[in-house]
């Protein structure tokens, strides 16, 4: 018996195959969207991959499940509470998968979202590791703000945070010290706030360490589950629909994405997302164009900014860094919003530097405005009367900005900025100059 697990560190996913060698069969368990490292993995051990399984409809990235059902045969299995859209099969409390001496074992486990299980694994008899999906982390737990349906907002994720107590002290606490802990996510996913850069641990060690298996009423456990969580990008309802109903094949939806053969022009007021280096991109690009840049967490900020179903062009410095980026787009599903994706090696829009000794001799001459999350704002104070607006929501709220003062913008390092400072100067068309600190905003860090 093998446990293999697979990370997308940009989305800091983990994903994993439990290789049964007596029967050279697989079983995926939260598979991401392009599945050629699991058919690699099973290739290389002349393995068979029989079944697939959802611990529970993903927000924050697509999942290849029907692809491989469509392509191998195998299985999905996941809660019959999910009432996906593609055949699969319940697997709830107490449900087993048998590959030879590897048995594999349901345990229903709602508080991140209703529909959300946990698998066991069982060799020879004993219980050896818990696939925790969403609903143990290490070193957190799941949050459950990410179902609400338009009802009672907090009546929603209350209940759901009440269940995730009682699924964490019922079901995972009462399995044995020793069970390994394979999570579905890592330190920076948005799915839970306090996460590990570990990406294994015990359940042992998570009942020492994790703040969410100590003792404490279930009042106070709602409490701080809901408190602070991060913002919930726009694209996440959207994945989780996609989810259920199941993604088209990655390589034919990412081929289907067309590519230019030279530079191009897109209409006024089309959306262009410009990936481009913030240097470069200010030095030329074209108007109203948005700068989020080739980096770690462009999957991430690209959900938040553009909206699910909004077409957008995609623009690289060169093809392969397009062709690359439209796959990391088809990892949350938005390959085919892309009208076009182009090369720029210029453009007729320029951004001014902003003078650093002049703004720290009169910051009052400026409207500063703050573009990290709120729980980083208040930790971490930087400017006295900044105006706090977090990335993921500026685009709906750029008209709270006044234009009485050129506008200086800044994050915590360089990266959300520039995408913010190119959305802020779109908008306001010339009328007020706007300045991004990059990453000197380190130098007034208290």
């Amino acid at each position: 018996m093998k446990i293999e697990q697979f990370e997308d560190k940009h989305l800091s996913h983990y994903s994993y195959a439990v290789l049964s060698e007596c029967e050279n069969s697989i079983v995926l368990i939260d598979p991401s969207r392009d599945p050629a490292v699991y058919y690699s993995y099973a290739q290389k051990h002349d393995a068979k991959i029989v079944g697939v399984i959802e611990t529970h409809p993903h927000a924050d990235f697509v999942s290849s499940h029907l692809q491989i059902f469509e392509e191998k045969g195998a299985k999905i299995y996941c809660s019959k509470l999910t009432s996906p859209g593609y055949r699969f099969t319940p697997f709830d409390e107490n449900d087993k998968i048998v590959l030879g001496k590897v048995t594999l074992r349901a345990i229903n486990t709602p508080g991140h979202s209703p529909d959300s299980i946990s698998i066991v694994l069982e060799h020879e008899g004993l219980d050896k590791a818990l696939f925790s999906g969403d609903t143990l982390f290490i070193g957190d737990c799941g949050r459950p703000d990410l179902r609400e349906s338009g009802g009672d907002i907090n009546a929603e994720r209350t209940f759901l945070a009440q269940q995730m107590y009682h699924s964490l002290r019922e079901k995972l606490m009462p399995l044995a010290d020793e069970v390994l802990l394979y999570p579905a996510h890592g330190a920076g996913t948005l799915c839970g706030k306090a996460l590990s850069e570990a990406n294994s641990s015990t359940i042992g060690a998570e009942k020492n360490a994790n703040w969410s298996l100590q003792q404490m009423s279930e009042a106070d456990f709602v409490k701080e589950l809901t408190s602070n969580q991060p913002f919930i990008p726009a694209y996440f309802q959207f994945d989780v629909e996609l989810n259920k109903k199941g993604a088209p094949g990655f390589e034919e939806s990412v081929r289907s994405v067309e590519i230019a053969n030279e530079e191009f022009l897109p209409a006024d007021n089309a959306v262009i997302i410009d990936t481009r280096r913030e240097d470069i991109f200010k030095a030329g690009h074209i108007d109203g164009a948005i700068n989020i840049m080739d980096g770690n967490k462009f999957e991430t900020w690209l959900g938040s900014i553009v909206y699910p179903q909004e077409p957008f062009f995609l623009v690289a410095d060169d093809v392969p860094a397009l062709q690359r980026l439209i796959a990391r787009t088809a990892s949350i599903g938005y390959e085919q919003q892309i009208v076009k994706a182009f090369t720029l090696s210029g453009g007729e829009k320029s951004d001014s530097k902003l003078d650093i000794e002049k703004f720290a001799q009169h910051p009052s001459a400026y409207t500063i405005v703050d573009v990290r999350n709120l729980a980083e704002t208040t930790e971490h104070p930087i400017f006295e009367n900044s105006l706090s607006i977090p990335l993921g929501e500026l685009r709906t709220r750029l008209d709270e900005i006044p234009l009485d003062k050129p506008i200086a913008v800044h994050c915590a390092g360089g990266y959300r900025s520039a995408a913010a400072s190119s959305m802020i100067s779109g908008h306001v068309a010339g009328s007020q100059q706007v300045f991004d600190f990059g990453e000197a905003i380190k130098t007034f860090e208290k």
